[in-house]
């Protein structure tokens, strides 16, 4: 089977030549603006990557962003990959991967989610300490290889604890409140019932999304330390009177984005 990462590699680094990110950035619906002022070196879209996913979902561009973000050099996803789009695993784990191989140390993954708890509501930022898969796929099944990790992977610490430590401090300076909670990650693309949201919240989950969880199945696996920040878009099903649509996430998104962007920002410089 063939390496998407590896054969993408090449010709990414013709592009971006000598410049090497230290942090990869996976950007959720609608959170573009974690890079707006970015000093760009150079864009590649992901049709240039031979087998990568294209994403069709509105919100998400189709290419990484290399270049400096407050000085701090870094290469941002502006697209995720979705496996309810009809993505393979090996087109989810390809740009984690290539991120690896560039050279990035850390990634910082962002989603636009629902929230669990109404305590817990639109606008809110949520620090990923947890998560739980349910999306019904595993992006590491198959063949392993080990060049990028073990065939059998610990979760224990999916979201790096020091790197939490760090998001809580910088926010409490900041005044950004910020709460800690579990990602429950989805398969999508349906929305969830109004009974799936209380089952899910006794599972312990205090957001739910339709990302997330294997990008960092993929992180972890190759060694990336992540950090995870979720912005809270909507409450899911049964927990207001506002029917869920994906209209009401972009625009949540960008209403409260700025908040989540200038957190992410001032984290970077103490990565």
């Amino acid at each position: 089977m063939t390496d998407l990462a590896k054969a993408a590699l090449k010709h990414v680094q013709t592009k971006i030549q000598n410049f090497q990110p230290r942090v990869g950035i996976i950007l959720g619906s609608g959170l573009g603006g974690v890079i707006e002022g970015m000093d760009v070196v150079e864009r590649v879209p992901y049709t240039e990557c031979p087998g990568f996913f294209v994403s069709t979902v509105v919100g998400h561009k189709s290419e990484f962003v290399f270049g400096y973000l407050d000085g701090v050099s870094v290469v941002a996803m502006n697209g995720r990959v979705h496996l309810y789009e009809g993505a393979s695993t090996a087109q989810v784990l390809a740009p984690v991967r290539l991120m690896r191989l560039l050279g990035c140390e850390s990634l910082i993954v962002t989603g636009a989610t629902g929230s669990l708890r109404k305590e817990v509501g639109p606008g809110s930022i949520v620090l990923l300490k947890d998560q739980i898969n349910l999306s019904g796929v595993n992006v590491l099944v198959g063949p392993n290889d080990a060049d990028y990790g073990p065939r059998f992977q610990g979760m224990e610490n999916a979201y790096d604890p020091q790197f939490r430590k760090l998001a809580r401090h910088t926010a409490d300076h900041l005044g950004i409140e910020v709460t800690e909670g579990v990602y429950m990650g989805l398969m999508g693309p349906t929305y969830e019932t109004k009974v799936e949201v209380k089952m899910y919240a006794m599972f312990g989950g205090d957001v739910v999304g339709m990302s997330v969880v294997n990008d960092v199945i993929a992180a972890n696996h190759c060694g990336l330390k992540v950090l995870g920040l979720a912005l809270v878009t909507n409450f899911a099903a049964g927990l207001s009177d506002t029917l869920v649509n994906h209209q009401e996430v972009i625009d949540i998104a960008n209403e409260s984005g700025g908040k989540l962007a200038h957190l992410v920002r001032t984290i970077l410089h103490k990565m």
